[in-house]
């Protein structure tokens, strides 16, 4: 079978996240099933916007250049954000901040989308030229599939089941 299309070669069962999950929930669900980023959709499966690691870290990044300011002994990336031992109340704060985050509030809403019929390599020039790690697949406005970094290469090599 030759792998033309999106379709051919995009993951169907997509990891989803709502617009009123917490940075937390997404951290989670990005560790519990070994993703980068995950689509934002609606009750009805329409696209609002994704979510990624880099959005994540930004957040972390800002809080930690911030207390690192105030307090350059502080290391916002050198403690778990859920360490209830931890003694310092500037860093519980930042934490409890980012860990509360909305997904809504920190998402990227203009996304790069395809259909399952888009040729593979026009997506994948797409993907090269917007340096983006992942595409959601629409279907008359519904979130049917993602196409992949690691779908594409995966794809190169081996039959994808």
């Amino acid at each position: 079978m030759v792998k033309y299309h999106v379709r051919d070669v995009m993951t169907t069962q997509v990891i989803t996240l709502k617009e009123t999950d917490t940075i937390k929930q997404a951290t989670v669900l990005f560790a519990l099933h070994n993703i980068s980023g995950a689509p934002v959709v609606d009750k009805d499966r329409h696209l609002i916007g994704i979510i990624s690691e880099t959005d994540i870290l930004e957040l972390v990044m800002k809080y930690h250049n911030q207390l690192h300011i105030d307090h350059p002994s502080l290391y916002m990336l050198s403690s778990p954000m859920d360490d209830d031992t931890q003694n310092d109340e500037d860093l519980k704060n930042a934490s409890d901040v980012i860990s509360k985050t909305l997904v809504k509030d920190i998402m990227t809403r203009t996304v790069l989308t395809t259909t399952p019929d888009a040729k593979i390599a026009d997506v994948v020039e797409e993907m090269i030229k917007m340096t983006v790690n992942r595409v959601p697949v629409l279907e008359k406005g519904i979130l049917v599939g993602i196409l992949s970094r690691g779908d594409i290469i995966f794809s190169i090599y081996k039959k994808k089941r």
